[in-house]
């Protein structure tokens, strides 16, 4: 277990008020019907995922603290994901939706009242944040099955501007910075207030100097590459990514539509217009793969994002201090200012906005607006050691999916941060990834700046 932080009761109380608030948002909209979800690799059903996140709590806090039963009979039978198969949830005989909001609210009455017996020691507080955090992976999950499922936007927070323009100005971020060689501590510190087990430890990664793009790429710039018939072309593709291509018919992104002015492309229940400056999303690692091959750049290694988000210059800026920043702008928490999370824009805005956000080498948006697809295999670190009482958490996914990093607009600020690894496998579509590139040793370049 990684504990090495108190978090006074309070704040989880906080934090697990507002995780709950923003979870039964996301669904409080939706008729029975909906809730009721067609078979799909890519989704749950609603009503499973609402009682999975109470069986979390119940089972990796309440338990691992010392109840004797869960607050639900039958719990472990209907929400343990690693002993029920995904297409088996469609056949279990679920809690009505009051039934399942019921546990929901047990499970977290439960849980506040430990709190109320005052402020945690350093291993319960690593239980809170973890069933917390997974919480909010699950709401940014139920966003995005939203979007797969074509339903409405989810309604917004008290306060959240649901109008991208208040903060989609900046236009496109074109050009490189330049990144010198250094020995980087890939992963995170053991200073760090809460670390997930394949975050650790880090260690010593020699990187060689490189160019890497100050923003995403762009929906313009991934439009030439469709335009320029980038779907059709076997030889920019990767032979996995040639088979999904053609398996699946895929001919440019998802949700992209061509009408007669140009692309649009579906967001939730709505057609709109393609933003040519906000980050291209929806797209696989095959797809970015592709477009580098075509541009004639690369995808970072993990190493290289997570330099390019952490490290600091030496003032000659020919290499890195000791310091390892843990978010792109400093050590200092997200805010609205520095990156589009926490859902306040309800969709992706400009690759030029929240230039507060920077890096130390200028690089914008590391933090928020689309999650990032790094060229890396998702394998742990040296020393790598499962977590209790968590352990399926990243053991049984290693060398099958790739490294994504950064959060998207959908990503709650609390779960982000330069060393954060999320996970998926490359031919998903469905969640909220885009994409950075690396210039080539060789210098060639077609990457266009819009």
């Amino acid at each position: 277990m990684t504990g090495r932080h108190t978090y006074p009761a309070a704040r989880l109380h906080e934090w697990l008020h507002d995780a709950r608030e923003h979870t039964l948002r996301l669904v409080s909209d939706l008729s029975d019907e909906q809730l009721s979800v067609p078979l799909m690799e890519v989704v749950n059903p609603f009503r499973w995922e609402l009682g999975h996140v109470a069986f979390f709590y119940d089972v990796f806090l309440l338990r691992a603290l010392g109840a004797e039963r869960f607050l639900l009979d039958g719990a472990e039978r209907l929400y343990d994901s690693f002993n029920v198969d995904h297409d088996d949830r469609w056949a279990l005989a679920l809690p009505s939706r009051e039934q399942t909001l019921a546990y929901m609210r047990r499970v977290t009455q439960r849980v506040l009242a430990r709190l109320e017996a005052g402020d945690p020691d350093t291993s319960e507080s690593y239980l809170y944040m973890l069933a917390i955090l997974h919480e909010d992976m699950h709401a940014e999950a139920f966003t995005y099955m939203r979007q797969t499922l074509e339903y409405a936007r989810p309604q917004s927070a008290a306060g959240a501007d649901r109008s991208r323009s208040a903060h989609g100005g900046g236009g496109p971020l074109p050009g490189d910075v330049e990144i010198p060689a250094a020995t980087f501590h890939l992963g995170a510190t053991r200073d760090a207030p809460f670390v997930f087990d394949n975050e650790k430890w880090a260690h010593p990664v020699e990187v060689a100097p490189f160019r890497m793009a100050r923003a995403p790429v762009t929906n313009a710039q991934f439009a030439q590459f469709v335009d320029d018939r980038g779907y059709l072309r076997p030889e920019l593709w990767s032979h996995q990514g040639w088979r999904w291509r053609e398996r699946n018919g895929v001919q440019h992104p998802c949700y992209w539509m061509r009408d007669g002015t140009g692309w649009s492309r579906r967001h939730f229940d709505r057609l709109e217009a393609l933003e040519p400056h906000a980050p291209v999303v929806h797209v696989n690692w095959y797809e970015a793969q592709a477009y580098c091959a075509w541009a004639h750049r690369r995808l970072p290694s993990e190493a290289e994002w997570e330099l390019a988000a952490s490290a600091e210059p030496t003032p000659d800026g020919r290499g890195i201090t000791a310091r390892k920043r843990r978010y792109p702008w400093g050590d200092e928490p997200p805010t609205p200012e520095r990156g589009n999370l926490d859902a306040r824009c309800e969709g992706c805005v400009d690759v030029g906005a929240f230039a507060a956000g920077d890096s130390a080498f200028g690089c914008r948006q590391m933090l928020g607006n689309v999650w990032e697809w790094t060229a890396a295999a998702f394998y742990p670190f040296p020393g790598y050691v499962v977590d209790a009482p968590y352990r399926e958490y990243s053991a049984p996914w290693f060398g099958y999916r790739k490294v994504l990093k950064g959060g998207a607009w959908a990503t709650r600020s609390r779960l982000a941060n330069n060393t954060y690894r999320n996970f998926f496998q490359p031919y998903r579509r469905d969640i909220f990834a885009g994409f950075r590139t690396c210039a080539l040793d060789d210098g060639a370049s077609r990457y266009a700046s819009g």
